[in-house]
């Protein structure tokens, strides 16, 4: 059966499409930079004053029980309210969070820090989901259809530009100015944040889909209503349901790629630290010339979709073989960095294309009145199954010597996995064809 294309007759000139995408691009760029040093200088805070090894993972920890406790609430809320209503009461509540946090942090010591750390974290994970969410729901309103794809590509390219510039920053930064310098630092790039925010122009629909949404009472039973009625429509959705079924497990043994890198090359294959921060580098850039890429090709729409998906996840279950027969080959420490960083590169040019083309896809073809429930439901599922992978392939890599082989095994599976879906995927794209 094909699918009920989305109503996107909100009249957005290029012009206007093309400054709501700079704009959007700079907050992001702004936002996402001082976040990472941020959380770099936490790390390193931590690690100074409890000298525990979880200062690194504590967000990792925290980020995904958060998204799964308020996954209801915040998909039903972008859902009901206007979106910029929403981004200006998140990055209000976050601003203040920081404040507080920059106030208290020092009345605290050692382990103890830990206290106002948690709670500042529980705060910016429901503000960043709640902030992401909004944004992704609210594509429609910001650009016109033929640039979904360019506002989806520059974001994520902004995003790998602070990442390649945040680690050499950080270090600077952190000896410069110290972890309080990184709280204002921070607090001076939320509210540059919101200031671009208010700047954005919000085109909602004739129909007003917000309009009752003042008078209608809110109850524990009428939000897992309203919730339930998006998962209906993720459960009509095959395509949805097999992206689901992939995604999970892509995700799930990916974690062993970012958790086993450090420890093999540091641990296992005593290279020191340099040709992790290469390796870092070279997923970085390959993240940032995948999105490039995609915001110079002229947007295609469904065209193709099999392959457009299919491509990138065979190249990235193959980069993870190969990445692992690298590490079980006898090499010196610039072999490993170059070697490894030529192969990271490849597999995040390819995860970001995929990420990018569904992302473009769920745009095109899910209504603007589910997708905050939809995108919200899908974020959480996808980092839901991050912890488990975490715990499980650290168990696994502290076991074995071979931590190469241990990728090679991932790679393997993950293509065996790829392969089972292929025919069940081409059916659902053709199914959903309107």
């Amino acid at each position: 059966m094909a699918i009920k294309q989305p109503d996107l007759t909100i009249n957005i000139s290029n012009h206007q499409s093309s400054l709501q995408i700079f704009k959007a691009a700079a907050s992001n760029f702004i936002s996402s930079l001082s976040g990472k040093m941020f959380t770099f200088g936490l790390g390193l805070m931590l690690l100074d004053e409890t000298h525990s090894a979880i200062s690194f993972g504590i967000n990792m920890i925290i980020s995904p029980i958060v998204g799964l406790l308020c996954l209801v609430p915040i998909g039903n809320l972008i859902d009901t309210y206007p979106h910029k209503t929403i981004l200006t009461g998140s990055l209000t509540a976050r601003t203040l969070a920081l404040i507080l946090f920059a106030a208290s942090i020092n009345l605290f010591t050692a382990t103890a820090k830990l206290i106002p750390i948690v709670l500042f974290l529980i705060i910016d994970a429901i503000s960043t989901n709640i902030n992401d969410t909004c944004y992704s729901a609210a594509t429609h309103e910001l650009v016109n259809a033929h640039n979904i794809q360019r506002l989806s590509s520059l974001t994520q390219s902004a995003i790998s530009l602070s990442s390649i510039l945040s680690p050499a920053l950080g270090v600077g930064l952190y000896s410069l100015v110290g972890f309080s310098g990184f709280v204002i630092l921070e607090i001076v790039a939320t509210l540059a944040s919101f200031g671009i925010m208010p700047t954005m122009k919000f085109h909602y629909h004739a129909t007003n889909q917000f309009a009752n949404s003042q008078h209608a009472p809110v109850t524990s039973h009428s939000q897992f209503a309203k919730f339930h009625s998006g998962l209906n429509y993720m459960r009509s959705r095959t395509m949805i349901k097999i992206t689901i079924l992939l995604s999970v497990i892509l995700n799930f043994l990916y974690t062993a790629v970012t958790i086993g890198i450090p420890y093999i090359l540091k641990d296992q294959l005593h290279t020191g630290n340099g040709p992790i921060g290469v390796l870092e580098t070279g997923s970085a850039i390959g993240m940032l010339l995948g999105s490039l890429l995609l915001t110079l090709l002229p947007p295609t729409g469904q065209k193709r979709l099999f392959l457009k998906l299919i491509i990138p996840v065979l190249i990235l279950d193959s980069q993870i073989l190969l990445l692992g027969v690298l590490f079980m080959t006898s090499q010196s420490p610039t072999g490993y960095a170059l070697l490894g960083s030529f192969i990271m590169g490849i597999l995040a040019f390819a995860l970001v294309i995929l990420n990018i083309t569904f992302q473009v896809y769920l745009q095109q073809t899910v209504p603007t009145k589910l997708l905050g429930r939809v995108v919200a439901t899908l974020t959480t599922v996808n980092s839901s199954i991050m912890p488990i992978g975490t715990l499980m392939f650290t168990l696994i890599f502290q076991s074995t010597t071979h931590g190469g082989l241990v990728l090679i095994i991932n790679g393997i599976l993950l293509l065996g996995y790829t392969l089972l879906l292929l025919r069940p995927l081409n059916q659902a794209i053709h199914s959903e064809q309107p």
